[in-house]
């Protein structure tokens, strides 16, 4: 049996960007995925995902946010794939917002974080919004947040871009393998798949909605939630295109959902839109993969109430995952039972813009290097009082 470096289960976001950066640094690399990704049965689809550098959930992720930017860049470089796309980020909130993002005081500790990094951006009044962006109809007590360098990124297009270049890098890549069990000894991990035993130094358990299942005895700590996200129709195609509209977040005043979407993108003529659950927890395998009339009357309501132009023509709708913890901060540790083994579940719902960063993060901690981030606030243990 081959012993190789580093072992990653799951090969999303965050494990093909570990691949690819462990590979860059000449680390013998074989990853496993039970599907081929990129695919639609996680959290890594779906066309776009917001991407912003001052971050509300907590100014020590910013550094994460800025280092993905420039990986973005050099990876678009390496592949000539288009992958990172600064459209702008506008995030709405209020005072009475009655939908708070992930953490209190979200807006504020957005701006904070901004001032901290010296991220370039805007304070901007009601009246400011609705003149640069009328498609927003915000009330006279909502303030605005924008951001120039915010944007989305394409998530199938960076799994597939970082997929192929570890694998030019010489990682090995096993899709449509699924990693049973895996046990960390003395010495070695030893990984047991439907085909075969594999045995590495190290293991990173990147699976994102399946990490409960690789370690259960944590897995009480992460809850996968299903989201929604929708494409809605508009009769003025030309207010929605990138440039006359930015990617959004919208604290909203008048409903405990908030929304987020992004302007259109590769010609379709709709805009995305989604928005939050976090209520009845499932699993990948008992999730519910159609979208319903329901839930899409329901997301029409809020879109059609709060943006100008759109219609509720739902031209289309897809279900993905999160994987989230009791205060949606992201795992980045060693397992408490053995330091071979990297427990990686960068995510809660906002955890893609980070995703070539933590690759790093994660490269460090599996080669035993100094991290060139703060990881502190990723630990494990803190969510066990």
């Amino acid at each position: 049996m081959a012993q190789y470096h580093v072992a990653i289960i799951g090969l999303g976001a965050m494990g093909a960007a570990a691949a690819l950066q462990l590979a860059k640094w000449g680390a013998r690399v074989i990853g496993f995925d039970r599907f081929a990704p990129p695919h639609a049965f996680g959290s890594s689809h779906g066309g776009t995902r917001v991407t912003r550098l001052a971050i509300g959930e907590g100014d020590y992720l910013t550094p994460l946010a800025m280092r993905s930017h420039q990986l973005w860049r050099e990876i678009e470089r390496e592949t000539g794939t288009e992958l990172l796309s600064e459209t702008g980020l506008l995030i709405i909130s209020s005072d009475n917002n009655a939908a708070p993002t992930h953490v209190s005081g979200f807006f504020g500790k957005t701006v904070a974080a901004a001032e901290k990094f010296g991220i370039g951006h805007e304070v901007l009044g009601a009246a400011q919004i609705r003149a640069r962006w009328p498609q927003f109809q915000v009330g006279r007590d909502e303030v605005g947040y924008f951001e120039p360098t915010g944007g989305f990124v394409r998530p199938e297009s960076c799994v597939r871009a970082q997929l192929a270049l570890a694998g030019k890098h010489g990682a090995q890549l096993h899709c449509d393998e699924r990693v049973l069990n895996f046990e960390s000894g003395v010495n070695c991990v030893t990984l047991e798949t439907g085909q075969r035993q594999y045995i590495a130094d190290k293991l990173i358990v990147a699976a994102g909605a399946w990490l409960p299942e690789l370690v259960p005895k944590y897995a009480g700590l992460f809850k996968i939630y299903r989201q929604v996200q929708l494409w809605f129709g508009t009769a003025d195609v030309s207010a929605f295109q990138p440039g006359a509209f930015p990617v959004f977040i919208w604290e909203l005043p008048n409903s405990t959902r908030g929304l987020y979407g992004f302007p259109m993108v590769d010609g379709e003529n709709a805009i995305k839109v989604a928005s939050e659950e976090f209520l009845a927890p499932t699993t990948p395998e008992k999730v519910e993969r159609e979208v319903s009339a329901a839930e899409i009357a329901a997301v029409g309501e809020l879109v059609t109430g709060n943006l100008a132009g759109i219609t509720r023509r739902c031209v289309k709708a897809t279900a993905c995952l999160y994987t989230a913890t009791p205060d949606f901060g992201f795992v980045i540790d060693t397992h408490p039972d053995s330091d071979r083994v990297i427990i990686a579940s960068p995510c809660s719902g906002h955890g893609f813009k980070h995703s070539p960063a933590v690759g790093e993060a994660l490269a460090d901690l599996a080669l035993g290097q100094p991290s060139r981030f703060d990881l502190s606030p990723f630990r494990l243990t803190r969510l066990f009082s």
